[in-house]
This record gives C-alpha cells, sequence and structure tokens, in this order.
C-alpha cells in the first residue's frame, strides 16, 4: 500500500459520526484508499457493477432493508458504496437511516461524478455529510529521485499531515516522465511499455464512454471532436468561438462540454486575476485536465518522454500549474489564477491565501536569469502591500535567489 497524503486527514475524519461523500475522477486511487481505512468486516456495495447498480435502482429501498439487517454492537458498521452518483435516489435512503439513528451506521459514499447527482436534484445530506476530494499524485507522495535541501522556500508548500512523512512512496521520477504520462497511481506503478494502452483505455472507456452515458450526448461525433480539441488546448485561454466552430457545435454546447468535463473532475478552471491596477485585462478562463498522461489520451497523442521533450515547455507549465491546484484543494484554502493584459503583461500563476498573493512563472531553463522575471517584479511593484516574493519554476540544479523579492528554484522544490 502507498502512502497517500490524506489518509492521515481521513483516517482521524472519517471518525466522525457524519456520512462522509468522497468525489474525484476513476482511478485517482478513492477505493484503494477507502479500503485501505474502513474496518475490514465494512459492507462493500459496488454500483459500477451493472446487476448491482440495476437492483438499487429499481428498488432504493433494499439499502434500508440491509442496513437494519446489520448485527449491532459498541462499533458502528461500516456501509461503504463505491460508485454511489449511479443512483441518486441512494442518498435518501441514507439519510433515512441517518435520521433515524445518527450512530447506529457510518456510511462512506463514492462517486466519480456529480452531474448527475446535480441533474436529478440529488439529496447530498446537507447539514449531515462531511465532503472529500480526491486527485491524483502530488510531488509529496511521489518524490523526485533528488529532495530538495531542508528549509527551502516554496510559493505552497504541502508538508505531510502532523510533521510526518509517507513510509511508503511511489516511485521516483523525472520530470519528463510526468510529463509524459502524468501522475495516476495505476499508471505511474504499471511497467512503461503499458502505460499508453492504460490511458488509451481510460480515454476510451471513461472519458468517451462513461460520458456518453453520463450527459446522453446526442452528436457523438462532435463531442469526440470537442474533447479531442479541449485536450490539445489544454493549460489555453479558451476561446469558445474557435472550438465551436472546429467541433461543429454551437458556443452554448461548448460551455456545457466544459462544464460535463468538470462536473466529472477530470478538469479545472484557472480564472484571469482580477485584482490588478492594470486596465484590459483577459478574465477568460483557462482549462486545465486535471492529468498529463490523460491529456495525451484524450487529444489522441502516444507520448513518451522522446517526445516530450522536443516541446516541453507548455507541459511543463501545465505540470506545475495542475501541481499548485491540488495542493490548493487538499490544503482547503486559497485560489489560484493567472494574469493576462492586453499591453503584455503577464504571470503564469497567481495564488492567493487570504491577502496575501505569490506571484509564479515557469520555465523550461537550467539557467533562469532576472530578465525571465521581469513579470514578477513588475507584479511585486503593483502589490507590495499585499505580495512579498515571487518564484520561478524552472530546472535549475539549486535555488537561486535572482534578486531580494524574487527566487528561483527547481521543479522539484515545488
Amino acid at each position: 500500500m502507498y502512502s497517500r497524503w490524506l489518509a492521515a486527514v481521513w483516517r482521524k475524519k472519517l471518525g466522525a459520526p457524519y456520512v462522509h461523500i468522497v468525489f474525484g475522477a476513476r482511478q485517482v486511487g478513492k477505493t484503494t484508499l477507502l479500503r485501505s481505512l474502513l474496518p475490514a468486516d465494512s459492507t462493500f456495495i459496488d454500483l459500477s457493477q451493472p446487476r448491482e447498480r440495476l437492483r438499487y435502482l429499481s428498488d432504493p429501498d433494499e439499502l434500508i432493508r440491509l442496513c437494519r439487517a446489520l448485527p449491532q454492537g459498541k462499533i458502528a458498521p461500516t456501509v461503504f458504496i463505491d460508485e454511489a452518483q449511479s443512483v441518486p435516489a441512494i442518498f435518501d435512503a441514507v439519510q433515512h437511516l441517518y435520521d433515524a439513528d445518527k450512530r447506529r451506521f457510518r456510511f462512506v459514499l463514492c462517486g466519480s461524478s456529480a452531474r448527475r447527482l446535480r441533474a436529478s436534484g440529488a439529496n447530498l445530506l446537507p447539514g449531515r455529510s462531511f465532503l472529500h476530494r480526491l486527485y491524483p499524485l502530488t510531488l509529496a507522495e511521489r518524490p523526485p529521485a533528488r529532495l530538495p535541501p531542508a528549509g527551502t522556500a516554496s510559493p505552497l508548500a504541502l508538508p505531510w499531515p502532523g510533521g510526518g512523512s509517507g513510509e511508503h512512496l511511489f516511485p521516483a521520477a523525472d520530470i519528463l516522465e510526468r510529463l509524459a504520462w502524468g501522475e495516476l497511481p495505476g499508471v505511474v506503478t504499471a511497467d512503461e511499455s503499458h502505460r499508453n494502452d492504460l490511458l488509451v483505455a481510460y480515454a476510451l472507456v471513461h472519458l468517451e464512454e462513461e460520458m456518453r452515458r453520463e450527459a446522453m450526448v446526442r452528436d457523438w461525433p462532435a463531442f469526440v471532436r470537442f474533447l479531442r480539441l479541449a485536450a490539445t488546448e489544454s493549460g489555453q485561454i479558451v476561446n469558445y468561438s474557435r472550438i465551436s466552430r472546429q467541433a461543429g457545435i454551437t458556443v452554448p454546447t461548448v460551455k456545457s462540454h466544459y462544464q460535463l468535463l468538470e462536473d466529472m473532475f477530470i478538469g479545472f478552471r484557472v480564472s484571469g486575476f482580477s485584482g490588478s491596477p492594470r486596465r484590459k485585462l483577459l478574465a477568460t478562463d483557462r482549462f486545465f485536465f486535471f492529468d498529463l498522461g490523460i491529456r495525451h489520451a484524450a487529444a489522441g497523442l502516444e507520448p513518451s518522454p522522446a517526445a516530450v521533450a522536443m516541446d516541453p515547455g507548455p507541459l511543463f507549465e501545465q505540470w506545475v500549474g495542475i501541481e499548485i491546484w491540488k495542493r490548493l484543494q487538499y490544503l482547503g484554502r486559497g485560489t489560484l489564477s493567472y494574469l493576462r493584459s492586453k499591453d503584455g503583461a503577464e504571470v503564469d500563476f497567481v495564488i492567493e491565501q487570504g491577502r496575501a498573493l505569490t506571484p509564479v512563472e515557469v520555465k523550461w531553463t537550467e539557467r533562469p536569469s532576472l530578465s525571465d522575471a521581469r513579470h514578477l517584479r513588475g507584479f511585486l511593484d503593483e502589490h507590495r502591500r499585499t505580495a512579498a516574493h515571487g518564484f520561478i519554476i524552472c530546472r535549475c540544479h539549486a535555488p537561486l535567489a535572482l534578486d531580494d523579492r524574487i527566487t528561483a528554484i527547481p521543479w522539484w522544490c515545488l
């Protein structure tokens, strides 16, 4: 069992007498992690199995009868329901049981899509539930071969909970490997020769077939064209009109498809920074796929470290953005944005925590210089009260102080 950053957090929270709802994309390791944390004698209901799903779709009250038959003891029996969004009515059954006796059962409901729940107006048990999310691996869980020196500054540190460290971390990898195959647990632990096949299967089975079932997309060829375009342009500012023309669908449909990707935790938006005194800032969102390996597969590419090395810069920027975004979600505070203005000012990422701002530039270089930091310096000058320090994430061999307000750090120190 590999160590996950959230394990200690979930182990503590799952003991609270509430219903626990866990969301995350397929194959991020939700079921594996939960099985390792929940009692071995937990009742497990897998609604990804067609027969099981059909039974509860036709009779959600079966859950009530099953739970009432469980033996009572000093410790409440745990009921773990996987892919719970497949049967939205099951949330009502859980509420009925929970309201009758809050300590009689411990429910954990796991899902890989929020769309069906939202569309059906499903009961997400407000006031009765904790919401948890799991994402692909962070740098803390899958370390670099070379660890950063103690005390190295980071734009957004993610120390292990409780001050500890992972006991059994995922295999180390260099940056080209991460850019090629992403950070899904099942992919990074697979043999190199199998990784592309796993990613292609994910794109075909999950992204295409499950999305088709979830959203009941009518014009399927147009949706596949959209998916490839969205993957190809991952990390860029979204141009809805261009994608509409190229996919042959309306702009509202394009926006609906992007929302579908978010609802199934396949992607996320990074908004334009709005707190600058500059005028004419671009406000359109950038959209990122949640994992670079899935992004390549959805775009119809067969990546390898050698292929990625031909044009690594844009992918490196996406990897840094995804890493920072995952950390913000786990820490539960702060937002991520970017800055672009029509007069040429730009900052790749702006981390906002309370009133504190941290600008971040990403450069595929081993020798960063002050010329690489000119946009950071402009941002720091404009936000002297709220932004004290900026960072360049690059491939230098050690942290470098470019001036008293800007530090360049290697990616493995992020």
